[in-house]
């Protein structure tokens, strides 16, 4: 028997429960645009993300939101009645994947990014990120890994795109990227008691807070769990390569992620942060300016991934340059830059696996394509190797290789076109001409005749 106290709860709870039922049904109805009817892709040649050599004059045959045949035009059975979009000296391309972005709030160089947790308003962050997204899908990177953003807001706006109200990627989003009290992922250098966090925005010490930030992370949206191993560039008062978490408190997130079927991304710049994060079980090393031999053959052996995020590096050593970093963060930002430069000879080395991230909003979005470039120039990778590193690799560490990441029959319909050849000249990648996301073209080539979503 309930007492009469208990009546207001349960009036209250079937309202929440009919509203809640009304607004699933509503989101239901809304969702991403999709492709319709046949279209034959054309184009010089055809790179399907798997390292294979080019197909010359080759197609991708799409219906729908998915794709259904690739190979050389001659050996391919056009459908009858199918559109064609021919796309000429070009070559055809899985979508893109960043797998480490920003996409909520200000870039580095933005005026306003200083200020920005003490004077923008709540949602200009979130709004800004609409616009982030959109400038990501157009330089064809149709699928990003968001690796940290406040309030949810990055959980919002993956929402928001699967629902068709704005174009962007698709998104694993991680929430609040979970860190020390005082280290890279806590807001430093603002007076005592302004910006004091718990792990409900990710700031937790010892494993059972660990546990406790990553379970509030997943019950809000986030699909990744982020967290900061050693120091950062950007930060405070800390060292950019010194560990910040211990083993036991790293691998029981590790473990309490891995109950909730999510993978750990780890910030770590340091060799000795790497390490125990790698011995700890995270599925990727963000950054990893300061491997070394020691740290890139315990990757190696435990298959864990290094994104290397060079245009980070390259955008904080332009930014130390203009004036926009001064004083420590200088200090740590040219240091961080030089050594991401030796960093992937430990890494091919040992054949550690990469796949492309930029950490865009330290660097600009919509360039996310000049990582193609740095991953050889910085890298020392090949152009395939690195196409790879952003197709098919990228996919693999974001667990969609099943459905995303290379040209073949099956999956989604994310393709994109960049003009010329980019095993001979890898710039190329940073200029997109077509993009398609589930079958809806969103760029196309002047003069091209197909119907671009708005």
């Amino acid at each position: 028997m309930f007492s009469r106290r208990s009546a207001p709860f349960f009036r209250v709870a079937g309202f929440v429960a009919s509203m809640l039922a009304t607004t699933s049904a509503g989101l239901a109805a809304q969702q991403e645009a999709k492709g319709s009817g046949t279209v034959v892709l054309r184009a010089a040649r055809v790179i399907d993300g798997t390292g294979a050599a080019p197909i010359l004059n080759g197609v991708v045959v799409v219906t729908d939101d998915r794709i259904v045949a690739v190979g050389a035009e001659s050996s391919v059975k056009i459908p009858a009645g199918a559109r064609r979009v021919d796309l000429g000296d070009a070559t055809l391309l899985p979508g893109f994947i960043d797998a480490h972005v920003h996409l909520i709030g200000r870039e580095l160089d933005d005026p306003g990014q200083d200020a920005e947790a003490t004077r923008d308003a709540p949602g200009l962050s979130a709004i800004i990120g609409v616009a982030n997204a959109r400038k990501t899908l157009m330089a064809g990177f149709t699928t990003v890994r968001n690796v940290g953003a406040p309030n949810f807001d990055d959980v919002s706006l993956r929402r928001a795109i699967e629902g068709g109200y704005v174009p962007g990627p698709r998104m694993r989003t991680a929430a609040h990227s979970i860190g020390i009290t005082g280290g890279h992922c806590d807001e430093n250098g603002y007076k005592p008691g302004l910006f004091d966090g718990d792990f409900k925005t990710g700031i937790a010490d010892g494993p059972e807070q660990v546990r406790a930030a990553v379970r509030y992370q997943a019950k809000y949206g986030a699909d990744v769990i982020k967290t900061c191993a050693t120091g950062g560039v950007l930060s405070e008062g800390d060292a950019v390569g010194v560990p910040q978490y211990t083993y036991e408190e790293l691998k029981a997130m590790v473990d309490e992620a891995t109950k909730l079927e999510r993978k750990v991304a780890a910030h770590a710049h340091g060799a000795e942060g790497i390490k125990i994060a790698t011995r700890a079980g995270v599925a990727s090393i963000e950054h990893g300016s300061f491997l070394d031999d020691e740290a890139a053959k315990l990757m190696a052996e435990h298959h864990t991934f290094l994104v290397p995020t060079y245009s980070a590096g390259e955008a904080v050593e332009k930014a130390v340059k203009s004036g926009v970093l001064k004083g420590l963060r200088a200090e740590k930002g040219l240091a961080a830059a030089a050594a991401m430069r030796h960093a992937g000879e430990y890494a091919r080395k040992y054949n550690v696996q990469i796949a492309l991230g930029t950490d865009a909003g330290v660097g600009a979005h919509g360039t996310n394509g000049h990582e193609f470039t740095l991953m050889v120039q910085w890298g020392g990778l090949s152009p395939m190797q690195s196409i790879v590193a952003g197709t098919s690799s990228a996919a693999k560490l974001l667990g969609w290789d099943d459905r995303l990441g290379t040209l073949a029959a099956g999956k989604f319909a994310d393709v994109v076109a960049v003009p010329g050849d980019p095993l001979k000249d890898i710039t190329v990648l940073e200029r997109a001409s077509f993009v398609m996301k589930n079958g809806v073209v969103y760029k196309a080539p002047d003069g091209v005749k197909t119907n671009v979503a708005q």
